[in-house]
């Protein structure tokens, strides 16, 4: 069985998607004419920023999901767009050739994830605005002297400049990714803004750094502040790498119910994958997404204390009295997993009256509902799950949530299986 789906328009490119890739390949190909036309200015310098944002493309973090891959390849694009002097000579590169040197130095880096097939454009695209904004806003004002005999004011205009695109760049992200997904942009903006915080700050500030640097001492300042970034992005990648060895972790615990016979195999990853759509639908911040995937991967751990199984593993029939008992041992079970309280609190009160529950524990609750009615009805099953649910919701189920699973199943013509 799968879930209902509506005539999807996946062969048409969201506007805001067209847009970005179409804005990203004018600016592409006029910085490329424009540089072949007037020749390439300063050729030591441009080749020492392109290998340095080579070497970032090389080593991007290919796990980031949206959020800045390559810290290494922006701050030295951003550096470049922002670069008025080298060893306190004037430079006379434009915001042009800034855009050829930082997309053809992308691409050269790329061609390894080319190669393995992970997708770059929407990366290159965001690669080639940001440091094109930043050129637009420096270069032509710089060129004609108008920073002269600033003084300190000039690192304050380099960080406000940065700023602007930071918040130009998280901008692009989260119109990607709501072209991509059909995610609501807010939050996606949101935790776009919140991540620029982190290792988006350290990006614009290196950017900073690196141009004031070089404008004194000379390219022999590149690495001298690039490897600390290059150290962090490093640091990153290992964090990322033990979070993902903690979710395997736990995705194994939960897979103890359906080793043992109490539940169907698959019902966990089904329930939790679902239950992360419709958070995200719901506007979710990551942090918030991250309980609720793990919440409900273990939502059914409690049934390990049944001494006869429940047929199927179908608690959503079982008398409110023995869900909130199978709930609280469940809590009891994942407090002591060493996961973060909250994931605890949600399975606990997965039983507890709809108005009392937590977001999480709501979403947790009807997703099960529906996987394990889907899963049951027969021909039709999706739809008659969702049309149980929406008869459930003066009480059992939150309407909210129940029109979203709505909305989740049908508007990205996803396939959603259930165990048969």
């Amino acid at each position: 069985m799968s879930a209902p789906c509506t005539p999807c328009t996946a062969g048409k490119p969201p506007f805001l998607l067209t847009l970005v890739h179409t804005s990203a390949a004018l600016l592409a190909a006029g910085s490329l004419l424009g540089t072949l036309w007037h020749g390439l200015d300063e050729r030591g310098i441009a080749l020492a920023f392109g290998v340095l944002v080579t070497v970032g493309e090389l080593t991007r973090w290919t796990g980031a999901e949206g959020r800045e891959a390559a810290p290494l390849g922006a701050a030295a694009a951003l550096s470049y767009a922002l670069l008025g002097e080298d060893g306190g000579h004037p430079t006379h590169h434009g915001g042009l050739q800034v855009g050829a040197v930082v997309l053809a130095a992308s691409l050269l880096g790329s061609v390894p994830h080319l190669a393995r097939g992970r997708p770059v454009l929407d990366h290159l695209a965001r690669r080639v605005l940001t440091a094109g904004f930043a050129a637009v806003c420096f270069q032509p004002l710089y060129n004609q002297g108008t920073f002269q005999g600033w003084g300190p004011g000039y690192a304050l205009l380099l960080l406000a400049i940065l700023s602007l695109t930071a918040l130009c760049d998280a901008l692009l992200a989260a119109a990607l990714a709501h072209s991509r997904t059909r995610w609501p942009f807010g939050p996606l903006l949101r935790d776009e803004l919140r991540a620029t915080l982190g290792i988006g700050s350290a990006v614009c500030a290196t950017g900073a750094v690196m141009a004031l640097a070089v404008a004194v001492v000379g390219l022999w300042a590149l690495p001298v502040f690039s490897l600390p970034l290059l150290l962090t992005q490093m640091s990153l990648r290992r964090y990322a790498a033990v979070r993902t060895t903690y979710r395997q972790t736990i995705a194994s615990l939960a897979r103890a119910t359906e080793i043992a016979g109490y539940t169907p195999a698959g019902h966990a990853r089904r329930v939790a994958a679902l239950s992360r759509e419709v958070g995200r639908d719901l506007g979710l911040s990551e942090a918030e997404l991250t309980v609720l995937e793990y919440a409900a991967l273990m939502h059914d751990i409690g049934q390990l204390s049944l001494v006869d199984p429940v047929p199927a593993g179908a608690t959503a029939g079982l008398p409110v009295e023995e869900q909130r008992r199978i709930a609280l041992l469940g809590g009891a079970v994942v407090r002591q997993t060493g996961v973060p309280a909250q994931v605890a609190t949600v399975v606990e009160r997965l039983a507890d009256p709809c108005p009392e529950q937590p977001v999480a524990a709501r979403i947790v609750r009807a997703v099960n509902a529906y996987e394990e009615k889907a899963r049951d009805a027969g021909p039709g099953g999706p739809l008659k799950a969702l049309e149980e649910l929406r008869l459930g919701t003066a009480g059992d189920y939150a309407p909210e949530v129940v029109d979203s699973l709505a909305r989740v199943l049908s508007r990205d013509c996803l396939t959603w299986p259930v165990a048969g």
